[in-house]
């Protein structure tokens, strides 16, 4: 919300509730308005109009170049010391014992296991990339890297809700809301924020990593299937003309609209109707956006797409669905779309269908980096090419990274995986706002804990918010007698290091 419109509401007989007695008088009231369908959940909503469109384009709260985001998310959780984390002592140190911290507050005796990559400085800004990454290593002058976050979990369902959605618990909304809830989408005939799957699977603790939690349901992700159709219920029913259904969504929008305006600030009414619209929209934008056959030749054989599926082993994919997917993100933000989410590695996590190395590293990265590597420094040249990457921000990262040493506790003793990392991995940004080239933090001397400039997840969050013109102390949602943050209440800041 804007600091005009946050003055307005305090005025508010609503608000004025809302604060009498530290906010505990208003607790009945909501649940009284709630049963009634009465409550205006949003006293701060930046888009206060009860009529309006909640997908409405906003201006930003700040300064930025950014239009849109692609968060590139390595399900699982990556091994940063086999990707980016170049660590000589865990080189020089294999199979030394130590005492290992693998879950919280508790140790082990464990043998540290070196990286059987090879790694080498890449570009000007000699930035550290292991063989893993062959493609993306000749991107690296574009890339900040961010090698010493931290979070709270050891365990992927907590996890993934902790960088999706800034809490371990369900129920708040995911960053993709927060994006688009701030700043609407400027192409209203398709979804502000669309999420694809890896075809292996959904992750794990599933959509509440794209919900929108107690915001209006019109923030949510819409997913794009990887099988066809790409998005189910879309196609009309046979013996229905486009003409029969627009007459039939416009008596339903026009009924839904009355009772709006005799229940002023019950949100999900205005959700509702924006479906509607949104739906029957995308009945004819959709196919066109998804239709690669408008591509090039050449852009095609980028991204990798037409490679064959690998056939050593069962669960590889090869870079071709991820590929399109990089692909289809790019036309989508050609068209307006606010917030996409690609999610690499799918299904139950604790095997090879994951970035879940616990059985196995050397597997585990010849199965998936071929996956994404060509398609993502695709990507990056082909929104630079189009003059689209100083307005696009790219995200790629998991949801914790691994543990330099060999992992046998959940491997019945056999050796050559990695365990779940939370306190030292590595993220990278490119694009708008991001300043190219640049390293930050560290790890300590074998890759486990962040040491030098550590950062929270919830640094990430209000960096990302801040990168998309969002400022992350401001961007607020009035929700059970608290102006709730994606970031939570502890003080979270952007990483100012990786701003341009």
């Amino acid at each position: 919300m804007q600091p005009s419109e946050h003055q307005v509401n305090r005025n508010s007989r609503r608000h004025f509730v809302t604060e009498l007695g530290a906010g505990f008088g208003s607790l009945a009231l909501s649940s009284m308005l709630a049963e009634q369908g009465l409550q205006a959940s949003t006293p701060g909503d930046r888009s206060d109009s009860s009529s309006a469109n909640p997908l409405a384009a906003k201006p930003p709260m700040l300064p930025t170049k950014a239009k849109a985001c692609i968060f590139l998310f390595m399900f699982g959780g990556p091994s940063q010391v086999d990707l980016f984390d170049y660590k000589p002592e865990l080189q020089n140190n294999d199979g030394k014992s130590i005492e290992n911290e693998f879950r919280r507050g508790t140790k082990t005796k464990a043998t540290l296991q070196a990286s059987r990559r090879s790694f080498a400085q890449h570009g000007q800004s000699g930035q550290w990339c292991s063989d893993a990454f062959p493609h993306i290593a000749q991107q690296m002058d574009k890339l900040a890297v961010i090698k010493s976050l931290q979070s709270d979990s050891f365990a992927h369902g907590s996890a993934l809700l902790q960088i999706n959605c800034g809490r371990i618990l369900q129920g708040h909304p995911s960053l993709g809301s927060w994006v688009t809830y701030g700043l609407g989408t400027v192409n209203q005939n398709m979804p502000g924020y669309v999420v694809m799957l890896d075809p292996r699977g959904g992750p794990t603790s599933g959509s509440p990593n794209w919900a929108s939690g107690y915001m209006p349901a019109a923030y949510q992700g819409t997913v794009f299937r990887t099988a066809d159709p790409p998005i189910l219920n879309l196609r009309p029913p046979q013996g229905v003309s486009r003409a029969q259904q627009r007459d039939e969504i416009d008596l339903i929008n026009s009924l839904n609209q009355q009772h709006l305006e005799s229940h002023p600030g019950y949100s999900e009414l205005s959700a509702r109707i924006a479906s509607y619209e949104l739906a029957f929209n995308l009945q004819t934008e959709a196919p066109e956006a998804l239709d690669l056959s408008q591509e090039s030749a050449a852009t095609i054989e980028m991204y990798g797409i037409n490679q064959p599926k690998p056939d050593w082993h069962s669960l590889a994919q090869g870079p071709s669905t991820f590929g399109k997917q990089c692909l289809i993100a790019r036309r989508l933000v050609e068209r307006g779309v606010r917030f996409i989410q690609i999610y690499s590695g799918g299904g139950n996590a604790g095997g090879q269908n994951t970035w879940d190395g616990h059985h196995g590293i050397e597997e585990n990265l010849k199965l998936h980096c071929p996956e994404v590597d060509q398609p993502i420094a695709a990507l990056l040249r082909d929104l630079e090419q189009r003059g689209l990457l100083e307005s696009t921000l790219v995200v790629w990262g998991g949801e914790f990274g691994r543990m330099p040493v060999s992992e046998t506790f959940n491997t019945g003793g056999k050796p050559g995986g990695r365990d779940h990392n939370p306190k030292g991995f590595s993220y990278w940004l490119a694009g708008a706002g991001v300043k190219p080239g640049v390293s930050v933090g560290e790890t300590d001397e074998i890759g486990e804990n962040a040491v030098v400039d550590p950062f929270h997840l919830r640094d990430l969050h209000a960096t990302i918010l801040h990168l998309m013109g969002l400022d992350p102390k401001r961007l607020t949602y009035f929700h059970g007698g608290l102006d709730e943050k994606l970031t939570g209440v502890l003080d979270a800041r952007p990483i100012k290091q990786v701003l341009a």
